[in-house]
């Protein structure tokens, strides 16, 4: 019998997905995200005046970013348990409302337990947040357009470290950080509409069965790519979250928005490198990230009397940070995939609060002129660490590069 004669009729293909991207609700989560972490590290650039209005040290104001990450982080996995069966959209209101609220008591308390009760609060409600962001981006796009989708959805959070942190620390100097996170709260209500009008709804999900997380630590290259999260998260949040303090000592304090603002301008410029040579140059831009920050912990720890080398300490640590977030998602999921990814989120958000404690601990110590040598002995082991990991974490040729 003849080939013709057997040869089935193939197959129409497939009708080619025109969709585009729904921009409205994808913005409308990236500014959840953004919001998200403007709370979580506004402290940050108003320290000073904080404590002054609590009545408390700047190191135990600093605490502030320490309970909302400690929160985030402790919170992600039962959080996602209990609200499994919810609507989608409903705990994602719930959760910016949450933080909505967090940030107008803290524009209105003078007592401090009170105001980190709801920082406490404010950490919970993020931890939802980052647990709908991913998967509502990915409905949200046709197929082909998910990877795109996703990296609009999660551009609020280096804008949000890069400017909004900046822009906050200006606005708080003009009128006051009590009424910074006023206008933060009145964001958040703002968000609360637009999610409500332009993002649909989703059903819940039923709990599966899922390999134990901590499996993934057996993987090769798994170990050093949460190694070096943790040195770098812990290295730059010592320093972040008494950015104002360390520049207070060395008489500029009051250039602390410019100053912040250099930063975030030079990590803009990082987030547009990295997201342009990532899928091909990751070990080679992990190794800059890591050698910049490392540079700019030298010039403040031995010229921060400086103030021009102040501003190119910042352009460098700025070009260090912007697109390490990317980089280290993308080496941990391709060392551990899925599981890897879940253990980042709680080693990054461990380490930030590590940061925040570890640097109240310094402050009171041995002063803020102990901060950029702190980075010092926790950045050059990360050095190290990328530079040898060569075969797994941070490998010569990634899988699927092109």
């Amino acid at each position: 019998m003849s080939t013709s004669q057997t040869e089935l009729p193939s197959a129409p293909a497939p009708a080619a997905d025109n969709r585009k991207l729904p921009l409205s609700p994808l913005l409308a989560l990236a500014t959840a995200a953004f919001v998200a972490i403007l709370t979580e590290a506004l402290p940050a650039g108003v320290l000073p005046e904080m404590a002054r209005g609590l009545s408390v040290s700047e190191s135990a104001t600093g605490q502030a970013l320490t309970v909302y990450a400690i929160a985030t982080g402790v919170a992600a996995i039962p959080l996602s348990v209990v609200t499994a069966a919810w609507r989608r959209k409903k705990l994602l209101l719930l959760a910016v409302a949450s933080i909505a609220t967090a940030n107008l008591v803290t524009a209105l308390s003078s007592d401090y337990p009170l105001t980190m009760a709801f920082r406490l609060l404010a950490g919970v409600a993020a931890a939802a947040v980052w647990a709908e962001l991913v998967g509502y981006a990915r409905r949200l796009a046709p197929p082909h357009l998910q990877g795109r989708a996703i990296a609009l959805t999660m551009a609020g959070v280096p804008l949000a470290l890069s400017l909004g942190i900046p822009l906050g620390t200006f606005v708080g100097g003009l009128i006051g950080w009590r009424l910074t996170f006023g206008l933060v709260a009145l964001v958040s209500v703002a968000l609360l509409g637009w999610i409500t009008a332009s993002v649909p709804d989703a059903a819940g999900r039923r709990p599966g069965v899922r390999e134990p997380a901590l499996k993934a630590l057996s993987l090769p290259g798994v170990v050093a790519v949460l190694f070096v999260v943790a040195a770098y998260v812990l290295a730059h949040n010592i320093l972040y979250t008494y950015i104002a303090t360390f520049l207070d000592a060395y008489g500029m304090g009051g250039s602390r928005d410019i100053v912040l603002l250099v930063f975030g301008v030079a990590s803009v410029v990082s987030i547009w490198i990295t997201g342009a040579l990532v899928d091909r140059r990751l070990r080679q831009l992990t190794i800059v990230s890591s050698a910049l920050f490392l540079a700019a912990a030298v010039l403040l720890a031995v010229l921060a009397g400086d103030a021009v080398v102040v501003y190119a300490a910042m352009v460098l640590w700025g070009l260090g940070w912007g697109g390490v977030t990317t980089l280290l998602q993308t080496a941990v999921t391709d060392a551990g995939g899925d599981r890897g990814q879940a253990l980042l989120v709680t080693t990054w958000n461990s380490f930030m609060a590590g940061g925040g404690a570890a640097g109240g601990i310094l402050l009171n110590g041995l002063g803020p002129e102990s901060f950029p040598w702190s980075v010092l002995a926790l950045m050059a082991p990360v050095l190290i660490v990328v530079i040898t990991a060569r075969k797994h974490a941070f490998p010569v040729a990634r899988p699927g590069a092109r």
